[in-house]
């Protein structure tokens, strides 16, 4: 099979596509033939091994895992002894090591069922971006009902799905954004949808309740004013440059500061992903896909996600 591997850490370049042989199923494993799989930010974190503190886990000099991609959606081609789950001929959407490629193993746990009304590419853009926006959200910032909420970044793969999930949980939602997904932003429920080249989202003069930062342009201090003063600041962005710098920035603000700073990472759990495809079989929730790439592609999807300047989500098929 066909499938896309690094041997080095560095830019996209050094990405290969190489023939290797197709994985076999192991006990409470899937085969999944793939039909999608979506870029996301920490494929170029994972790529070019930074922050450097994640080489502690990924390899000091040189990468121990040579496959890429994490977002899956396809079919399951064959089961391996004790799933229980899936059936052959099964599409599904879910998380797996591995998913620039024709096939990829996984976990039956990792996977949920494909909404009818998805298409592969859409799918395969829900389970990274849709678990940080969900949990961002819901268990971390602990938006409620009512409460007004600003997001930025509200144009790309994450942002365009925590304006959904925010209007769909009763929330009063601006969305700051670039001119071209101002109309984007506003279809998918935000109440005030804020053109950062056009206005200046820090002359707004109601405070929010909850700040969810997915662009990472701003500082603390703009972040803190913006915030009612027992409010939430919640950054999951990271700007290219000095990734580290909200994230230290946050750590060290936090216990001086009367707001809430939480620093989370998402994490891709069977019952977010089960709760994100029912808010998208009831009509509440739908991935934008921008620009689908082939398999042989897929560094300059992962090119175009390192720009910060994606609309909705980026896509490989095989």
């Amino acid at each position: 099979m066909k499938a896309a591997v690094r041997h080095t850490y560095g830019p996209p370049s050094v990405i290969r596509i190489e023939d290797r042989p197709r994985p076999e199923p192991g006990e409470g494993e899937v085969l999944i033939r793939v039909a999608a799989a979506a870029a996301n930010p920490l494929d170029w974190h994972f790529l070019r091994g930074a922050p450097r503190v994640m080489r502690l886990q990924s390899g000091l000099r040189r990468p121990k895992e040579v496959r890429l991609g994490q977002d899956v959606a396809g079919v399951i081609e064959a089961v391996g002894p004790g799933v229980t789950r899936w059936a052959v001929g099964d599409e599904v959407l879910g998380s797996c090591l591995g998913a620039y490629a024709e096939h990829a193993i996984t976990g039956q746990d990792e996977l949920v069922a494909k909404p009818a009304a998805m298409s592969f590419a859409e799918a395969a853009g829900l389970p990274v971006a849709g678990s940080t926006a969900l949990q961002g959200l819901r268990d971390h910032c602990r938006l409620s009902a009512g409460q007004r909420v600003l997001i930025t970044g509200a144009g790309g793969g994450v942002g365009h799905l925590a304006v959904q999930i925010a209007h769909a949980m009763g929330a009063h939602v601006t969305a700051v954004c670039s001119t071209g997904n101002v109309e984007l932003v506003r279809s998918l429920g935000a109440d005030v949808a804020v053109d950062y080249t056009r206005e200046d989202v820090r002359r707004t003069t109601e405070p929010f309740d909850v700040i969810f930062d997915l662009a990472a342009a701003l500082p603390y201090r703009d972040l803190r004013r913006l915030c009612t003063p027992r409010g939430v600041i919640s950054v999951a962005g990271s700007a290219k440059e000095r990734p580290m710098r909200h994230l230290i920035a946050g750590a060290l603000l936090g216990p001086f500061a009367s707001q809430r700073m939480p620093i989370f990472v998402a994490s891709i759990k069977h019952s977010d992903l089960e709760e994100l495809t029912a808010l998208v079989d009831a009509g509440k929730l739908r991935v934008e896909v921008s620009r689908t790439y082939p398999l042989g592609e897929v560094a300059a999807a992962i090119g175009q996600i390192e720009t910060g300047r994606t609309r909705g989500k980026v896509v490989v098929t095989p």
